[in-house]
């Protein structure tokens, strides 16, 4: 289709005054429009997970793994609200900063819920074997995330502000990221290396319940999930805003979302 003059418009920043039918998707920063339909199950995906976790932790009274949870469930609602406001105008920046900033910190509120919940997994089957006292491995952990965090966060101001020219910006963003996968991947060895442990003690004979089994299962799956996700984004981030993965979906869906 036939657009106006593009020197008159504006496709990216607080001012920016492009629309599906002003501007074509290629001026955009994703240069697509975000799928209405996954990111409203997504949307809806998050949406029940907050409220059943809500249920949960009031039940069994897990004030900080709830808090974890509430926080990073919310944020993935709002994030995916952005991509939904990009579907409605690509050249939202609004919708841009909801979603780069929410989607991006969401999963370290996931990861400090796992952190507290492997410091009780600890208690319950045998503390004597652990490397660590139980409390460590929040202590330890949820810092290091907040210090991944800031450095995102500083990074993606530069960045946003530069729609991903600074390589300033973007470096302090891929070092946030490198960090948090430099600890997950610590935290993974060492929660590998109690699980060792604990095949290799006498503690092993204890039946453990087929709920517990399978809790820790989808809990190690979801953290294995986490690991993949910012893997993904550093390689993502690596060119700035203009690299091949940032405009590709279908790998943000799956990669990303799922």
């Amino acid at each position: 289709m036939p657009y106006p003059n593009q020197e008159d418009y504006i496709a990216y920043g607080p001012e920016a005054n492009c629309t599906v039918t002003l501007c074509p998707i290629s001026r955009s920063i994703y240069q697509y429009r975000p799928s209405l339909p996954a990111n409203s199950i997504f949307i809806a995906l998050f949406g029940i997970t907050l409220i059943v976790h809500i249920l949960q932790g009031l039940r069994y009274k897990t004030t900080w793994f709830l808090s974890c949870m509430v926080f990073g469930c919310i944020m993935e609602v709002i994030g995916y609200g952005g991509r939904i406001m990009l579907y409605i105008n690509p050249f939202s920046f609004a919708g841009f900063i909801m979603q780069i900033a929410c989607i991006t910190f969401a999963p370290a509120f996931f990861a400090a819920a796992i952190y507290f919940t492997l410091s009780k997994i600890v208690c319950y089957l045998d503390l004597s074997i652990s490397r660590l006292p139980p409390k460590a491995y929040y202590y330890i952990f949820i810092p290091c995330d907040i210090i991944s965090i800031v450095l995102q966060a500083a990074g993606g101001g530069l960045s946003s502000d530069s729609r991903g020219a600074s390589e300033m910006g973007v470096n302090i963003a891929i070092a946030g990221l490198s960090f948090q996968v430099f600890t997950l991947v610590v935290f993974l060895g060492l929660a590998g290396d109690y699980a060792v442990r604990y095949w290799r003690s006498s503690t092993k004979k204890r039946v453990l319940p087929k709920e517990f089994k399978i809790f820790v299962c989808f809990l190690s799956l979801a953290f294995l999930l986490i690991l993949v996700r910012c893997i993904y984004r550093i390689d993502e981030l690596s060119e700035g805003y203009s690299g091949p993965l940032i405009h590709n979906e279908g790998l943000f869906i799956a990669l990303e979302g799922v």
